[in-house]
């Protein structure tokens, strides 16, 4: 899904309403879009959502936003790469605490710590091992940011640490600061054994159930119409569920010989992420009882329906 939006400018405060203004990181990829957006929440008294990578003039960009305001949250969505590592010299800047779900690996399944022993290594942005925050969120944890409350929601699935945040002005202004889970720009990546799809497709049924006015997004243009991104990218999961399952029914396969069967237009440099894809459906499917490894779970194995 391509964003036509203008950029905002790195480095710059982009306002978006009254209380959510956001600075974009220097980290564009195609990984991150045009790099981490990095929000600041609140008007008088701050919290900063997604300090992003270590990166000294994203720093110090985040230092002129502030502006001399006190801060009382560095809030972070989840430990990749790029979107913690700089919350550490932030919090030491501007004395304040981090909060967030726990560790990289905090909330991981034992199936997935099971494939992390055998040597899988997370795909994609990174992980940043070193993260540890100073004060633990759980789900439904609410603290005040600027007079107003802000809950932190445990949605796993792009990562198993990765927390949304709903923050409320008013009854009829709630703004769902949604991270990697949720974007316009593309849909998450999910890749095991940091990625859950199991735990991803819950967390979409938490957020289609709830009825926030607006997405702001760990990377790319908010979302105004929430709930139809939400459904598309459930629909979006289950279509390519479907196609593995017809795949798989003409008899046992691997995660790399699906993928050569059914992404037969992308781009051969794309493959290895589109494996990692069919490597979590399948994980998903064989923890719902709808297919089974014919040996211990792990990228090579042969996969079979039940």
């Amino acid at each position: 899904m391509s964003d036509t939006n203008p950029q905002p400018q790195v480095g710059k405060v982009t306002p978006f309403e009254p209380g959510i203004s956001m600075v974009l990181a220097p980290n564009a990829s195609p990984m991150t879009y045009w790099g981490t957006n990095s929000w600041l929440v609140g008007e008088n008294r701050l919290a900063i959502i997604d300090p992003g990578p270590m990166d000294a003039a994203h720093l110090n960009a985040l230092i002129d936003a502030i502006d001399g305001r006190p801060v009382d949250h560095i809030l972070v969505t989840h430990a990749h790469v790029d979107h913690s590592p700089l919350a550490r010299k932030l919090a030491q800047t501007v004395d304040a605490p981090i909060l967030a779900f726990g560790s990289a690996t905090a909330g991981q399944k034992p199936h997935m710590q099971a494939l992390a022993a055998s040597g899988l290594a997370g795909g994609g942005e990174g992980i940043d091992h070193d993260f540890t925050p100073d004060i633990i969120l759980n789900d439904n944890d609410v603290i005040q940011v600027d007079g107003h409350p802000m809950q932190a929601l445990h949605t796993p699935g792009h990562m198993s640490n990765h927390l949304c945040f709903a923050y409320e002005t008013s009854e009829q202004t709630k703004a769902l600061f949604s991270g990697d889970h949720v974007m316009g720009w593309a849909s998450s990546l999910v890749s095991p054994p940091d990625g859950d799809l199991t735990a991803f497709m819950a967390s979409c049924e938490t957020l289609a159930a709830r009825n926030d006015r607006i997405y702001y997004p760990g990377h790319g243009h908010p979302i105004a119409n929430p709930a139809a991104r939400v459904q598309w990218l459930i629909n979006h999961r289950k279509k390519r569920e479907a196609q593995i399952i017809d795949t798989l029914k003409t008899g046992p396969q691997t995660a790399e010989s699906l993928t050569r069967e059914i992404y037969t237009d992308v781009n051969p440099a794309l493959l290895p992420a589109a494996e990692r894809n069919v490597l979590a459906h399948l994980i998903d499917l064989t923890q719902r009882g709808h297919a089974a490894s014919q040996s211990d779970l792990s990228p090579t194995a042969t996969f079979q329906l039940q």
